[in-house]
């Protein structure tokens, strides 16, 4: 139960922190809610907030193409994790030099977890995950290390990392046939929402990153829900209309 609640928490540093909020500002958080999000950001040890929003906006602006941090169009293996084993495409590094990323650092949280990413790491990630079970309730820290910390570290990365393979792979287009991200369920269901990315793609700005609805979407609650306390402003969101024009309009008709 340790183990899955760090997990959701990493998740949420990534889902309702790096990315919906610092790479996309799909909505406004306060600073209690930004300093929550950069610590369970640290807790997922992904490169810090800047570093991966810097990257995941310069996919969005190039996508599938040479500039695209983890292009798909190189296969399965190299967009899921071998683009972290390589030098970046001398584009990635051209053409996001193009991009204005001064926003990011304008936020103090931002420039205060870069400053002391290494360490908010180690105690994030690291530490907390294997003191916390050994010293409220006996846990061993074997087992709590290797469980709550390296487990869930591993999987955490894995489901990440299967938003920009798997998700932009396999799966059906409702609203854009003729881009290559999909609709993925097994995706969503570990990514905690994230797996809409034929939505995603074709609304970036949109809080929900999907439609709302009944559908499976854990970060978009916790969103909500810290907007009915107050933490959140701001919500982008897509139109009903313009969601449905664009379905008749490029979808592949199976929404």
């Amino acid at each position: 139960l340790s183990a899955y609640f760090c997990f959701l928490m990493t998740a949420l540093g990534v889902t309702a922190g790096a990315h919906r909020l610092w790479s996309h500002r799909s909505y406004k958080a306060k600073l209690p809610l930004r300093i929550f999000l950069a610590a369970a950001n640290s807790m997922a040890f992904q490169n810090d907030i800047y570093e991966w929003s810097r990257d995941h906006r310069v996919h969005h602006k190039y996508s599938e193409t040479d500039a695209d941090p983890h292009n798909a169009r190189r296969g399965f293996f190299f967009s899921h994790i071998g683009w972290l084993f390589v030098r970046k495409h001398r584009d990635v590094i051209e053409k996001g030099r193009k991009l204005d990323f001064s926003d990011l650092l304008d936020d103090p949280v931002v420039r205060f977890q870069r400053k002391y990413y290494k360490s908010s790491v180690v105690l994030m990630c690291f530490v907390i995950p294997t003191f916390v079970p050994w010293y409220l309730w006996g846990e061993s820290l074997w087992n709590a290390y290797f469980l709550a910390s390296i487990l869930r570290y591993t999987i955490s990365l894995n489901v990440t990392w299967l938003v920009n393979s798997a998700a932009h792979m396999y799966g059906n287009r409702p609203y854009d046939k003729y881009i290559s991200p999909r609709q993925n369920t097994f995706v969503t269901f570990g990514a905690i929402g994230e797996g809409f990315h034929n939505y995603h793609h074709t609304f970036p700005f949109d809080y929900s990153a999907s439609e709302l609805g009944l559908k499976f979407n854990p970060t978009t609650w916790f969103i909500d829900f810290m907007f009915w306390l107050g933490l959140v402003t701001e919500r982008k969101q897509a139109p009903k209309e313009m969601i449905q024009a664009r379905k008749e309009r490029t979808g592949d008709g199976s929404a």
